[in-house]
């Protein structure tokens, strides 16, 4: 009898010995928990501070971008175009320093722009290649820089034939001009600007 109550204190204490240590390990579980809400606080903070907004901008400076960027998605304008648009007196009327602002931060592809003009010039006006070239960096035309431009007609998916042809045709039906009349027109520096082969195509296809 004494030996099977042995065994059972025995048993008895190593049970009690192993709760404890399995409460301390809870317990260290729990400190650590308790740590990771500090390290998530800190993180945030951080992300807070990287997030932080930039210092206010004016009214007019915002609008002023607002109207930029209408103006670059929907009409595909210049930066020149856009920033003389904003301070035009009948245009945006802004200040100078509101219209550079949004300018300077409007998001824009500038040579895709130069190119949706162009593709607008070639099928809507049936101009040529040197023609679209011009008005596109004309101070009175849409103001692209040079390598805008040039990227565009590079770009360009025309008919440079077609728009030769259809050009003299609307000389032929509206002013009742001769063939060689036409050609001279069509590629005359101060006409359409086609090239000779682009003009003797028309000509032939009257």
């Amino acid at each position: 009898m004494k030996k099977g109550k042995g065994k059972i204190i025995l048993i008895i204490i190593v049970v009690v010995v192993a709760i404890a240590a399995f409460g301390s390990a809870g317990n260290g579980n729990s400190k650590d928990g308790e740590a990771q809400p500090e390290a998530q606080q800190t993180t945030q903070e951080n992300s807070a501070e990287e997030q932080a907004p930039e210092p206010d901008v004016p009214a007019d400076y915002v609008s002023a971008l607002n109207q930029a960027q209408t103006y670059c998605d929907s009409m595909h304008m210049s930066k020149q175009g856009i920033y003389d648009q904003l301070i035009s007196e009948y245009g945006g009327q802004f200040e100078p320093e509101a219209a550079q602002y949004a300018v300077d931060h409007v998001e824009a592809d500038w040579n895709a722009n130069a190119l949706a003009k162009a593709e607008d010039y070639s099928e809507t006006m049936h101009m040529s290649k040197q023609g679209i070239y011009d008005q596109l960096t004309s101070e009175y035309g849409e103001q692209f820089t040079s390598e805008e431009a040039q990227y565009a007609v590079d770009n360009i998916q025309a008919d440079w034939n077609a728009n030769a042809l259809a050009k003299a045709r609307e000389y032929q039906e509206t002013m009742s001009m001769s063939s060689e009349a036409i050609r001279d027109q069509l590629t005359s520096e101060y006409g359409e600007k086609f090239t000779q082969e682009e003009a003797d195509y028309a000509i032939a296809n009257l």
